[in-house]
């Protein structure tokens, strides 16, 4: 510790650290300020596009209660925006329930696959159940029955051998 014996040799210590730390000191404010406001920033921005993927779900839920097959192909873009995500799945989901009431088989097995195969893992086995049922009314047993393979969770047990046996009864086994 130096000692200091004026304020003028003490003012001239300051003067020379702020000299030779100045830059580093303002740089470095600089950044946590930038990385600060930036993380905040990004937070914000991801609320916000989960909001509006909240609203835009339930749009496409309800055009799809009301108009039926008119909204297929509007629920099919939504999915195909927002796949990978959670809204995405669930109206994935919602598309295939609606397309096998309408007898669209073909538009459910794509939906369910897309779900079974790259969905999140809380609503895969929910896929590859429906995906089985549906592939089992196509009368395809055996890709029906990968499916059920693949499904090893405990809680979906009862399911998946209710399915098999449906599969069974089907092929007339």
């Amino acid at each position: 510790m130096e000692i200091y014996n004026n304020d003028d040799q003490q003012a001239e210590a300051i003067k020379n650290w702020i000299k030779e730390n100045g830059k580093a000191v303002l740089f470095g404010a600089t950044i946590g300020l930038v990385g600060m406001f930036g993380w905040r920033y990004y937070n914000e921005y991801r609320q916000s596009q989960m909001e509006q993927a909240s609203v835009d779900y339930e749009v496409v839920v309800k055009q799809l209660a009301s108009d039926k097959e008119k909204a297929f192909p509007a629920v099919a873009e939504y999915v195909a925006q927002h796949a990978g995500n959670s809204y995405g799945d669930l109206a994935a989901l919602q598309l295939a329930a609606a397309a096998v009431k309408a007898g669209k088989l073909d538009l459910a097995v794509e939906q369910l696959q897309q779900v079974a195969d790259k969905g999140h893992d809380a609503v895969k086995p929910v896929a590859a159940i429906r995906l089985a049922r549906v592939l089992g009314e196509q009368g395809k047993f055996a890709d029906a029955q990968k499916r059920l393979d693949g499904v090893t969770q405990k809680a979906y047990k009862a399911s998946v051998a209710e399915v098999r046996g449906d599969l069974f009864i089907q092929q007339g086994d």
